[in-house]
């Protein structure tokens, strides 16, 4: 099977086409057990009369926002928006009529809906969606990802956390490390890294008196050198999974990059470091772990259940499936040495990498959707064409319209498989940062004092990356060149830091043309529309043309010379882009539709 059939056949099994295969064969299951089938009457008549949330409760009230039925008890228990919906009762004419005849089936089937055991379910992986052979494959596939995806918290890790934040929100490491100074720099490096310690055991202390008691009397940093890896890797572990939390984590990293070198690690007497923890190399060390990884309904237990255009019932269905495959899972696997909790959390880490992967991942793919929709390479609408010129309109390249046009669909595929390969990339930046051998030197790279260090592991991955991208669309237009360890890209660090913001670019303009047709209801905002724009089509066109043409025109950079169409000057002249969007003529829409900034502040 070829490379690019393999991945679609992975990606499909966590979305559409395997729900529909789930459904289908839950369907035939439920539907061949005649004692849970209800006749057409009796289902409309628990549609229209019974609440819509427990399900065997008469409807007393009706929401105007969710237009649907529900029972006193059962109406919008959470939720503090929903807390604020309007209800009318309804009428005695609407409520259940008390001389309808139910069999006690029915009313079973309403009172309780049965589980569906998932081992019961007349449905198998290897026959809905792969070939014998594939399933290895596939087992292969989750066994290979699994290596960079971090374990999610528990609750007792997320309390250190805090407390890390904390030190780290206080700490003036690098403003007092990355200056030009001309004492011994080594000794400094060690001071700042023991106070900082220092700082996070009174915290520790402070929240936590027989623990930090227990900890840290009569002990010193080497003592506990065990519990400082262990906090430092947890806030490691939590900036990969969270990227846009944890805005400090440069100063960690920098400091953990200090600890690494021989000359502090002797002084400092304890090493700072340890390897993260990953959902491979916890199960690795776990009596039948890896099998779990190669189970055929690993993907059920982890697939993100979607909302779009499906009903409440279906949703519910395919959360009750999940959630079956979960437990069954969990007590198939389980064992002395490997807890059902332990074995959900993996599944559950699993299926963050998967949300990862829809919120970063796929704003690229629906631009390029888009691009493919509202443009061709041999075909110029008018008024709407991709053509650059060098010198005008910020354009520091010139390329005609087809050339724009490969050239955009390129950068975005690019940026589509390096937000797939996120995970992997950030692991091995930290291991070409926390190497140790691998030195830096503090230089100025027109952007203040920086840290140029090489980048090999990640450098490798990314020309690997590139050549996919190649392959994928048959010809590269403008450089391959990869800025890493010079003063456009000075270290690892920087360049996960520029790759982790594509989809702060790209989500607020996919928000903002999916509501259009929302927005467009309004008659004073579609006659703005219309005499503006021309009509909501037009608008769609003239947004996308504007950012296919400025956003990828080789702007941003302070000079010509590194100005151009190498591959980190793609996303520089994106964030340019971004910087100038209050002075674009459809910024008003943006406003409308919720635009409130692409930091999301």
């Amino acid at each position: 099977m070829e490379f690019q059939e393999k991945n679609k056949l992975i990606n499909d099994i966590l979305t559409k086409d395997y729900n529909e295969a789930i459904d289908e064969n839950l369907e035939t299951k439920l539907n061949s057990n005649e004692e849970h089938v209800l006749d057409e009457e009796t289902a409309k008549m628990i549609e229209d009369y019974y609440c819509v949330e427990c399900e065997d409760q008469p409807a007393t009230l009706y929401c105007e926002q969710c237009l649907d039925n529900y029972c006193e008890v059962y109406q919008h228990r959470k939720g503090k928006l929903r807390q604020k919906h309007k209800f009318k009762k309804l009428d005695a004419s609407q409520s259940i009529p008390a001389n309808i005849p139910f069999n006690n089936n029915a009313i079973n089937q309403i009172q309780s809906e049965p589980d569906v055991n998932i081992e019961e379910i007349n449905f198998d992986v290897s026959k809905s969606i792969f070939t014998d052979s594939d399933i290895q494959e596939v087992g292969q596939w989750y066994i290979e990802r699994t290596k960079y995806i971090p374990l999610r918290l528990t609750y007792e890790e997320r309390k250190y956390l805090r407390l890390l934040e904390a030190t780290l929100n206080v700490s003036e490491y690098t403003d007092k490390i990355d200056v030009i100074v001309y004492n011994s720099r080594a000794k400094r490096i060690v001071n700042q890294i023991k106070e900082f310690c220092s700082i996070l055991s009174g915290l520790v202390l402070s929240a936590d008196y027989h623990e930090g008691q227990r900890l840290f009397e009569n002990k010193s940093f080497e003592d506990n050198e065990e519990f400082f890896q262990t906090i430092f890797e947890i806030g490691r572990r939590y900036k990969i999974t969270t990227p846009e939390k944890m805005p400090d984590y440069g100063k960690l990293i920098y400091l953990l990059q200090d600890s690494q070198i021989e000359e502090i690690k002797e002084m400092l007497g304890f090493n700072c470091c340890t390897p993260l923890k990953t959902v491979y190399n916890f199960l690795e060390t776990k009596k039948n772990g890896l099998s779990l990884l190669q189970d055929n309904y690993i993907a059920v237990a982890t697939q993100e259940i979607l909302p779009n255009n499906k009903s409440r019932k279906q949703i519910q269905k395919e959360i009750k499936i999940k959630e079956n495959a979960i437990e069954y899972l969990a007590r198939k696997y389980a064992n002395e040495n490997l807890s059902s909790d332990e074995i959900k959390r993996c599944l559950y880490s699993i299926g963050d990498n998967h949300a990862y992967l829809r919120a970063n991942r796929d704003p690229c793919s629906k631009m390029i959707e888009y691009l493919k929709t509202y443009f061709s390479p041999d075909k110029i609408e008018p008024g709407f064409s991709l053509a650059i010129q060098m010198g005008k309109d910020t354009s520091r390249l010139t390329h005609n319209h087809e050339k724009q046009y490969n050239y955009v669909l390129q950068s975005l595929t690019l940026w589509k498989e390096i937000a797939y390969e996120m995970y992997k990339l950030w692991t091995l930046a930290e291991e070409d940062l926390l190497s140790g051998t691998n030195s830096y030197k503090l230089r100025d790279t027109g952007q203040g004092l920086n840290r140029v260090q090489s980048a090999p592991r990640v450098s490798r991955i990314m020309q690997s990356i590139l050549y996919k991208a190649q392959c994928d669309i048959g010809y590269w237009v403008g450089s391959s060149v990869i800025h890493l360890g010079d003063h456009n890209v000075p270290n690892a660090f920087m360049f996960i830091d520029k790759y982790t913001q594509v989809s702060s670019i790209l989500n607020p303009i996919c928000i903002c043309l999916d509501h259009l047709e929302e927005i467009y209801n309004d008659k004073g905002i579609s006659a703005y529309i219309d005499r503006e724009f021309g009509g909501l089509e037009n608008l769609k066109k003239t947004i996308l043309t504007d950012f296919f043409k400025y956003a990828f025109n080789g702007s941003g950079a302070d000079n010509f010379f590194d100005a151009g169409s190498c591959i980190d000057g793609r996303l520089t002249s994106a964030w340019h882009w971004c910087s100038l969007i209050e002075k674009k003529s459809f910024f008003p829409i943006f406003l409308l539709t919720g635009f409130i900034g692409f930091n999301g502040k």
